[in-house]
C-alpha cells in the first residue's frame, strides 16, 4: 500500500495504481478493526459516489469491514452530504468511497471517527499506522440495507422558507452523483428549473465536475444567458460543493456568495462569528467587521473547517472551494444542493438580480487558484523554504495553512495541496499591477525551490 494515498483529511489515489480492491478490503478491515478496538464500535455507515470503480471498491471494503467483526449500514450510491445525513440519524461512524473533484480515474474514502467531522490531520496519521501494522479483529459481522432519499429530501427542505418571487436557475449536475437527487429536491420548492447533464455518469462526458473552475462551467454560464434564468448552479462529483453564475453568465466566487448569506443571516444568529479559508478574498473579512461580526480565517479542508465550526458554534462559514456549512436553521449541511437553494431562498424575497445584490462588494484583483505540479514527497519541503524566506524579509505572514503574506494593498497564499501532487498559489490586491507584481514574485519563489 502506497503510504502516500493517506492525505489531510482523507484517503485518496488513482484506480487502480494506488487504489484498488485489494487496498479498499485492507481499509475496511482496518476501520472496522479500529473503531471497534479504539472507539468501541460495532457498527458504522458505507456508501459511494458514480465513479466508475466505486461499485467494486464498495463490495471489498464492505468485506474487509465485516471481517473485522463489524457491522454495516449500506446505503449504495448517494452524494457525499447524503451520506453524512446518514451518519447523523444513526448517530455512527462511516466511510464515504469517494475523491470529491478529483479526476474521474482517481477515488477513495472519506471516514469519520468522531461526531465533529471526517478523520484528519493526526487520526489520519494514527490510522495510517494502525492500518500499516495489519494487526487486525476478525468476525462475522453482518450488512443491512437502507434508502434514506425521502428522509433527506425533507431533512433538506423544511427548513426553507420561500418567498412570493419565483426565480428560474439552471442546474448543471455535471453528470455527478448529484445526477440522483437534484430533480427530487428542487421540485419540492417555488423554483423553475432547467438541467444540464443530469444524466449519472461516472465518466463525465461533458466537463469535469470541478465547479471551482470556470472553465468547468461555460455551459452554464451560455445556458442562462439563452434562457434568461436568474442564476445558474453547479456542483461537483461528490455534490458537497457548489458553483454560482449570476443572470448575466459570470461566476460569483464562493467568498462573495459567503458575503450574501452572511447579509442575510446576520442578525438572526447569536454567535456572529463566521469561518473562511486562507484562499478567501480579503473583501469577505472586511465585510463580516463592517457588519459587526468576528472573522476567523481557518485553513482549508472541508474535515478540519466542519470540526472547527462544531466546536466553536459556528452558525455559517465556508471555502474558497464551494464548501458552505450551514448551522443557522437546522443540524449542520454542508451540501451543495442545499447552498443553492439558500440562495434561491434569498432570491425569492427580492425583485433585484444577483449581481445587483452582489455589485457593492469592494474591488479586489484577484487570480485564480493556480497550481504547480510537485512531489507529494517534496511540496511541503518546498512550502516551508518559501515560508523561511518570507520570515527572512520580515512580511507579516498567516502560517495556519501553507503562507499567506499580507502586504498593506494585497495578499499572496503558497500551499501544498493535500489531494494531489500540486503546490497551489493564489494572489489578491487594490490594483491590476500590484496583483501582477505579487504573481510574479511568488511564482518565482515556487519555481526556484520547486526542483
Amino acid at each position: 500500500m502506497n503510504p502516500n494515498i493517506f492525505r489531510e483529511y482523507d484517503i485518496r489515489g488513482t484506480y487502480p495504481e494506488t487504489i484498488n480492491e485489494t487496498v479498499a478490503y485492507t481499509i475496511g478491515r482496518a476501520y472496522g478493526s479500529y473503531i471497534k478496538e479504539k472507539l468501541n464500535q460495532t457498527t458504522c455507515i458505507v456508501s459511494y459516489d458514480n465513479r466508475l470503480s466505486s461499485p467494486a471498491l464498495e463490495a471489498y471494503l464492505i468485506k474487509g469491514i465485516t471481517d473485522s467483526g463489524t457491522n454495516v449500514y449500506n446505503y449504495g450510491l448517494t452524494t457525499t452530504p447524503m451520506h453524512y445525513y446518514a451518519r447523523y440519524i444513526h448517530n455512527l461512524f462511516g466511510i464515504m468511497i469517494t475523491a470529491s473533484h478529483n479526476p474521474k480515474d482517481d477515488n477513495g474514502f472519506k471516514f469519520s471517527f468522531d461526531a465533529y467531522s471526517n478523520a484528519r490531520g493526526e487520526m489520519i496519521e494514527d490510522f495510517k499506522n494502525y492500518c500499516l501494522a495489519g494487526k487486525f479483529t476478525s468476525g462475522n459481522g453482518t450488512v443491512s440495507t437502507g434508502n434514506i432519499e425521502e428522509k433527506y429530501i425533507e431533512f433538506i427542505r423544511y427548513s426553507l422558507d420561500f418567498g412570493r418571487r419565483k426565480r428560474k436557475v439552471v442546474i448543471d449536475c455535471g453528470n455527478g452523483t448529484t445526477s440522483i437527487i437534484a430533480r427530487k429536491i428542487f421540485s419540492k420548492v417555488n423554483v423553475e428549473c432547467e438541467y444540464l447533464f443530469e444524466e449519472n455518469d461516472g465518466h463525465f462526458p461533458n466537463h469535469h465536475p470541478d465547479p471551482n473552475v470556470e472553465a468547468n462551467l461555460e455551459a452554464l454560464k451560455k445556458e442562462v444567458i439563452k434562457t434568461k434564468a436568474d442564476c445558474g448552479l453547479a456542483f461537483d462529483g461528490d455534490g458537497d460543493r457548489v458553483g454560482i453564475v449570476d443572470e448575466q453568465g459570470h461566476v460569483i466566487p464562493t467568498d462573495h456568495f459567503m458575503i450574501l448569506i452572511i447579509r442575510n443571516i446576520i442578525n438572526n444568529v447569536k454567535n456572529k462569528t463566521f469561518l473562511y479559508d486562507v484562499k478567501c478574498t480579503k473583501a469577505l473579512e472586511d465585510e463580516i467587521k463592517r457588519l459587526g461580526g468576528t472573522p476567523v480565517c481557518y485553513r482549508t479542508g472541508a474535515s478540519f473547517t466542519q470540526a472547527k465550526m462544531k466546536e466553536d458554534n459556528i452558525p455559517f462559514g465556508g471555502e474558497y472551494s464551494g464548501h458552505v456549512y450551514f448551522r443557522d436553521k437546522i443540524a449542520d449541511v454542508g451540501s451543495g444542493i442545499y447552498a443553492g437553494l439558500r440562495l434561491l431562498e434569498i432570491l425569492s424575497k427580492t425583485n433585484e438580480p444577483l449581481s445587483k445584490l452582489l455589485s457593492d462588494i469592494p474591488k479586489y484583483y484577484s487570480t485564480p487558484e493556480i497550481k504547480f505540479p510537485s512531489k507529494d514527497e517534496t511540496k511541503f519541503d518546498v512550502v516551508d523554504k518559501i515560508k523561511y524566506f518570507c520570515e527572512s524579509q520580515k512580511w507579516v505572514l498567516n502560517t495556519i495553512d501553507g503562507v499567506r503574506v499580507s502586504f498593506a494593498t494585497g495578499w499572496a497564499l503558497v500551499r501544498a495541496s493535500n489531494t494531489g501532487p500540486n503546490i497551489t498559489m493564489r494572489c489578491e490586491a487594490t490594483t491590476e499591477d500590484g496583483l501582477k507584481n505579487l504573481q510574479t514574485i511568488f511564482t518565482n519563489l515556487i519555481n526556484t525551490y520547486n526542483k
